[in-house]
């Protein structure tokens, strides 16, 4: 199945020369591209919107670095998932292991770089969006501080969890990128110590315990993150992405009825039982666990496998499913209440499955965090 949303496969040519030239890359159906409808995974949001009058910030700066769009790529519907089924309009290839899912909802960016079509994309992030992907793909992916990189121009889902990130096969691509997209950010370093996500481990221990060894070599302490309140956490975010998708799109879809796959429609469902008193609770609940994790990273970068599993199988069931969005939107938390940045690796592996681990480093520290991971694995770049 393609990467690419139907139709005519998108080019724009760079608008100047710079340290891109010659590079192409794809964006995600959920930023904009002069003079194209943002389409969001959705048949009705395309029906319902014009054409964008201008580029988003971030494909701006690329096409003024020398790099060309080369495509514009599948998203899950509105960006609520991180499957990458789309029923619409196909669930893209995970070029690597066809037989298991891309990850949602950049899985078109991710597919369009895993299967070598573009040289690094452009996706988004708001509870793994990118994160999920790159692990599932076997790629490099950034979710970077939240608001580094403009979120002007791209569709908005949950926007005080949003991000802009990037796929690219090596470290050196994605460093490439970032000093594009991060030029005009705050440039904070990372502490030299690292430590382990304990429960985020353990979660994968459940199920691939081979895995979790392997992948914990990296590290050289361990914290309890979560200090076994994982539920709370979960409930935390979900309640604060929930509100702010009333916000961004619960207008519309009153308007619209527009026509989701089930499982998506079944979690924009939430939205109309959702409490505004418990809203105003976690919103305070926030700033003590995002005051917690600032703690944490101040003093060492946190490591902890990217996903739950390695794969999801394009025939899993939807318990399974279940239970990895659940435990993967809890892992993908830490980073996401905090606004922090996030790099994910792909190590070398010789079975039939990925491996993938992450780093999450104070804000502004995105570049260093590349750094870091480059520094730490050099022979997967």
């Amino acid at each position: 199945m393609s990467a690419f949303v139907p139709g005519p496969r998108l080019q724009v040519p760079a608008t100047a020369s710079g340290p891109l030239d010659g590079l192409r890359f794809a964006v995600k159906d959920l930023i904009d591209v002069e003079g194209v409808v943002t389409g969001g995974g959705n048949p009705d949001w395309f029906a319902t919107h014009a054409k964008a009058t201008r580029h988003a910030p971030s494909v701006a700066a690329l096409l003024a670095a020398g790099a060309s769009v080369d495509g514009k790529t599948i998203t899950d519907e509105l960006a609520y998932s991180l499957e990458g089924v789309n029923v619409h309009y196909g669930t893209p290839l995970n070029p690597r292991w066809p037989h298991a899912l891309p990850g949602g909802s950049s899985s078109g960016s991710a597919s369009a770089v895993a299967s070598g079509d573009v040289d690094f994309a452009l996706g988004t992030d708001t509870g793994g969006s990118v994160r999920v992907p790159a692990a599932f793909c076997g790629l490099w992916g950034i979710r970077p501080t939240h608001d580094a990189v403009s979120p002007e121009g791209v569709l908005p889902f949950a926007p005080c969890f949003d991000t802009v990130g990037w796929f690219a096969r090596t470290g050196e691509m994605l460093a490439r990128v970032a000093d594009v997209l991060l030029v005009d950010t705050d440039a904070a370093d990372v502490p030299a110590r690292l430590t382990r996500c304990a429960e985020a481990f353990a979660a994968r221990a459940a199920s691939e315990a081979e895995d979790s060894a392997r992948l914990s070599a990296a590290a050289i302490d361990e914290t309890s993150v979560f200090a076994g309140e994982q539920a709370l956490w979960l409930h935390c975010y979900q309640q604060l992405q929930d509100d702010a998708i009333r916000a961004s799109l619960g207008g519309w879809i009153a308007s619209t009825s527009p026509r989701f796959g089930p499982s998506i429609a079944s979690r924009f469902d939430r939205l109309q039982r959702l409490d505004d008193a418990e809203v105003a609770r976690c919103r305070e609940l926030r700033k003590t666990l995002a005051e917690r994790i600032d703690t944490l990273v101040n003093a060492s970068v946190i490591v902890q496998p990217t996903t739950p599993l390695a794969l999801i199988e394009k025939d899993a069931s939807d318990e399974r499913i279940g239970a990895f969005y659940r435990d993967a939107l809890t892992m993908n938390s830490i980073a996401a209440l905090a606004g922090l940045p996030q790099v994910t690796v792909p190590l070398a592996d010789d079975r039939d499955r990925p491996l993938a681990l992450s780093f999450i480093g104070p804000r502004g520290s995105d570049r260093a965090l590349i750094a870091l991971a480059r520094s730490l694995f050099p022979s997967v770049q």
